[in-house]
Parts: C-alpha cells; structure tokens; sequence
C-alpha cells in the first residue's frame, strides 16, 4: 500500500487550482496531503470520491535526482523517497555517480529497505562501441543485470532511429526490438520501449505514415511494450498533428492507451506548462503545477476493467530546480487526486 506522509506548510500554499479537482471546496490541507489510504473530505464531511492513484504504484525515475544521487548515495535518496510517499523507483543505470561503489545485489537490498520496489530500467539501444552497454551490444549482460536486481520490466529510452526514419527502417528496429522483448520474457521480465516527441513524427519516406504507428503494428504486442512519457507524447500532438504537407493529422496520446492498455505497463508522469512558443509546446515543471490533465489522464486508464493496478507511475523532470523538491511535490499531488463524484 502506499504510506502516508504529513501535510507540508509549503505545499499547503503552493497546491495549484490542478490540484483542487476532485476535493471539494473548503477541503483542508492535511486532507489533500495527508494519508493516502482515504479519500478526501470536505467541511461538509462527505467523501470526494476514492484516490486517482492506485496504492503501491507510485515511482520516480531516479534521473530526476540524479545531482542527490552522485553528491550523497543511494541510501540517502532512497530514505527521502520513503518519506515522500513513494512506491517504487526506475533506475537509468545502476551507479550514476553515486557516492561509493555498489553491488547490484546491495542496491535491490537497499531500495526494498526503503520499501522501494525496483520496477525497471532504462539502457540504450545500440551504440558504435561493440562492447557498450546496450541491448543491440551487450544483450545478456544487461539482462542479467536486471534479473539481479529482480526487475519486472526492462527497456530503453531510445527511439527506433537506429536505422533511420523510413518505413522500413523502423520494421527494421521493430525486428530487432522483438528479439530483446523475446529474451526478457524467456527471462520473466518485459522489454519496453519510452518515448520522446520524435517518435509521433511522420515517415521521411511516406509522410502519411506516423513513425510511432508503425513501432505498435510492427512489434508482437506479447514481447515488446510501451512506456508512454507524457509529457512527450502531448509535445508530440502539439509538433506532429499536421503532416508535412500542411493536412491535419490530430491524435490523443491518451486514446492510444485506452486503445491497448496492456501494452503500456509503465508510464513516465512528467508536467509541463502550455507554451506555444516553445519548439515543444511546452516548458516542463513539477508534476501539478503545469497543464497536462492527470486527474483525467490516470483515471481514464484506471477505471477500464482490470486495468487499476496494472499500471506503473512514474513522476519524473528532466532537469527540475532543487529534486528533492520536485520529489516531494510530485508525490503530494499525486496522492492528492480524487476521483469526480
């Protein structure tokens, strides 16, 4: 179950209107910040509706405090995420830079200390070094890294550019995708491939044919999964829902999901805040102070048959002003969300 954290003065003050929906007018702070395990109430004392969020499937991909990591350990960060209310953690390697060396035996040892459950891993694709660590070089390595660490899914955040941005450079990908997704599942893992914007752009060589189109109806849906990135997929509609010859091509990143829930165990929950000037239509923030609808977003998937805790959440920034911060907001959002009644 997800564990309770205590309000938060600032976060008292700094809640955005976002994360007012769902709770009633007059609701208090310890309401919207405190156990997770109840829904809201309101002064009135009716109920607002149950958590957005499914216990035990809150994470953070520990990019996002990679600069803590470095400077002071896993032991620390992993203490802080508990305090926060988290569930569970993505890792994108296994040291990045952190303070002292580590066996991937003591780190799982560390994060299920910490009551984190390690729930998957970002490497890369291919690299031109034949000895790097990717799955297009090092496949069994990097598989047994993952079964040491007892993760469930295994993937990269690399697009499928490896070969270009043809049709057929993407089946090419796809092909190769196949065969990692066939080794983890022989392995009782998931390979699972995250998105950027880059991957809703169109085919160089048929500008009818969105490149991420062809990922899904060329990977076998039984091997090779998706992690939707969010906030990427949302710069995606607002970069690619006109084709290169200026007809409209409009998609909900949503609607893919809902389309086949089963392929997207995992999702990144990052923020932004609408910006049409930007080149990505968005400038990324903490989870709930931007624009991105997640009370819609994560219910909507939630409330299909069987799909509640099928789903992994993981909030993640790039590149946030002070991470524990953004750790500890995120999560306070998160658990704030309250189903419409």
């Amino acid at each position: 179950m997800s564990r309770m954290f205590q309000p938060d003065p600032e976060l008292t003050h700094r809640l955005t209107r976002r994360g007012m929906l769902g709770v009633a007018a007059g609701a208090t702070a310890a309401a919207l910040l405190g156990a997770t395990s109840a829904p809201a109430t309101a002064a009135t004392g009716k109920t607002a509706g149950r958590p957005v969020l499914p216990p035990g499937r809150l994470g953070i991909q520990l990019y996002s405090l990679r600069d803590k990591v470095s400077t002071l350990g896993f032991a620390p960060v992993f203490a802080e995420l508990e305090k926060y209310g988290y569930d569970e953690v993505e890792f994108a390697g296994y040291t990045q830079g952190s303070a002292g060396p580590i066996t991937l035996a003591q780190l799982r040892r560390l994060a299920r200390d910490h009551g984190l459950n390690p729930i998957g891993s970002h490497v890369g694709y291919y690299s031109d070094d034949p000895n790097a660590y990717t799955f297009a070089q090092n496949l069994t390595k990097v598989l047994d890294d993952a079964q040491a660490l007892g993760l469930k899914h295994i993937g990269t955040a690399s697009g499928p550019f490896r070969y270009g941005s043809t049709v057929d450079a993407w089946k090419r990908a796809a092909e190769e995708f196949n065969t990692y997704g066939a080794a983890a599942k022989a392995r009782g893992m998931k390979f699972y491939q995250h998105n950027h914007s880059e991957e809703f752009s169109f085919a160089t060589d048929n500008p009818k044919v969105r490149l991420y189109d062809v990922l899904l109806r060329e990977t076998d849906p039984d091997l090779v999964f998706l992690e939707m990135d969010i906030f990427w997929a949302y710069s995606g509609q607002f970069r690619f829902s006109t084709r290169p010859d200026g007809t409209p091509a409009p998609f909900e990143p949503l609607n893919y999901v809902l389309k086949q829930p089963h392929r997207y165990p995992l999702f990144h929950v990052k923020d932004g805040v609408s910006d049409p000037a930007d080149t990505y239509g968005y400038r990324m923030t903490d989870v709930g102070d931007g624009d991105i609808d997640y009370q819609k977003f994560i219910s909507a998937v939630t409330r299909l048959r069987g799909e509640r805790l099928a789903h992994h959440w993981q909030a993640e920034h790039d590149q946030p002003a002070e991470s524990f911060t953004f750790a500890r907001r995120s999560s306070a959002y998160l658990h704030s969300l309250r189903e419409k009644c």
